[in-house]
């Protein structure tokens, strides 16, 4: 085994090193070593990947899409990107100019912020959310502006202007709807407020819509479409058809932009891998109905959890959208949300998350996935019931 020089071994980007590993898988691979633990940790799809989808990446791959790709995807599923953005929502975009393939949302993100901020300027991201938002930012030298939006976990367009009062040199803030930890996402009606806020200042708007197929009440509205001037739009297909391990994403927006996020995006990866490009072209144009299954499923999945949740005395609101729910720890339980997942697993074999690890107004709370059978969350949930009389 390779014995590094100590000179050498003091080597590292200064600033990524006061950056710790993600906090939900570090929580999620402690949990993997207890005997029998049941995990509602990450944000995993329990389904398949649907046979159509599957089979247009064993075609492409019979058909040697072996090569490198045009840098920003292949042209055909850049159009169904487009096709599908205009049939769904409604937005406008130019397939050679506007729309890039990403590996996965995650690269959408990290291209879009590192394209288009540069080293101390500043980002508005409301909490809790998503830690990788906050990771990349710290990494690229950006300050991030948090707006702590509990109780309710929603942004109001009060919060958002009296933020930009006090932080008027802010460029941009990143919004994520449905969201990931709370399931909360916004009217139409809520959207338009807020755009309306964001219209009256020169603000990049990043708004994270991957859980866009998993609206339950109601339709998604996507910001961009009220103001497509200023929205970079990140979305993908791991939530909506299962496909997180094909790691396909997209992000469209101003040709002006777009051209920095292309770059960046190059320059990281390259290109997308074909076959995976194949199979994400073939979810858009074609598999519309597999969406609406899965989120069917998932809404019932919801609703088993809520009741249990509340029976037990959790405070669960009804989350929106997404595969998450966001619950208080009952007031007769220890409040310190770490030590409280870790007693939960220790003592019932039962994983799930943190709130504080989703920043400001988390803390105290749980975030539980309901990407899981009915079977295993109503496992869960009796798991949570023993804990809760083993507590008395």
């Amino acid at each position: 085994m390779p014995q590094v020089s100590a000179a050498l071994a003091t080597m590292k980007n200064n600033q990524l090193a006061t950056i710790l590993p993600s906090p939900i898988r570090e929580v999620d691979a402690k949990f993997s070593t207890i005997p029998g633990i049941l995990k509602l940790t990450l944000g995993e799809p329990d389904f398949a990947v649907p046979e159509h989808i599957k089979e247009a990446a064993k075609k492409a791959i019979d058909n040697d899409d072996s090569h490198y790709a045009q840098a920003w995807g292949h042209l055909s599923l850049r159009a169904e990107i487009s096709n599908y953005l205009k049939r769904r929502f409604n937005l406008d975009y130019d397939v050679q100019s506007e729309v890039l393939v990403t590996v996965g949302a995650s690269e959408a993100i990290y291209a879009t912020l590192n394209g288009l901020f540069n080293p101390g300027e500043k980002i508005i991201i409301p909490t809790p959310t998503f830690p990788m938002y906050e990771a990349i930012a710290q990494a690229m030298g950006v300050e991030v502006i948090g707006i702590n939006t509990a109780p309710d976990f929603i942004l109001t367009p009060a919060m958002l202007e009296a933020t930009l009062v006090e932080r008027p040199d802010a460029k941009g803030v990143l919004f994520n709807y449905p969201s990931n930890p709370t399931g909360v996402t916004y009217t139409a009606a809520q959207v338009k407020e807020i755009a309306e806020v964001l219209r009256k200042h020169e603000l990049l708007v990043i708004s994270d819509e991957i859980y866009a197929e998993l609206v339950y009440d109601g339709e998604h509205q996507s910001i961009a479409e009220i103001l497509p001037e200023q929205t970079i739009l990140i979305s993908g297909l791991s939530k909506s058809h299962a496909m997180t391990g094909y790691r396909l994403g997209y992000v469209a927006g101003p040709a002006a932009l777009m051209r920095h996020v292309g770059k960046m995006h190059q320059f990281l990866v390259t290109t997308a891998p074909g076959p995976m490009m194949a199979a994400a072209e073939e979810a858009l144009k074609n598999g519309q109905q597999d969406a609406i299954e899965m989120r069917d499923i998932y809404k019932e999945r919801r609703d088993l959890l809520i009741k249990g949740l509340k029976g037990l005395g959790f405070d669960a609101p009804t989350p929106g959208g997404a595969f998450y729910m966001f619950v208080k720890i009952p007031d007769f339980l220890n409040q310190n949300d770490v030590e409280f997942i870790y007693d939960v697993a220790d003592t019932v074999q039962l994983g799930i998350v943190p709130g504080s690890m989703f920043g400001a107004g988390g803390e105290g709370y749980v975030r539980l996935s309901y990407a899981a059978s009915l079977e295993n969350l109503q496992e869960a949930v009796d798991r949570l019931g023993k804990y809760i009389e083993l507590k008395k």
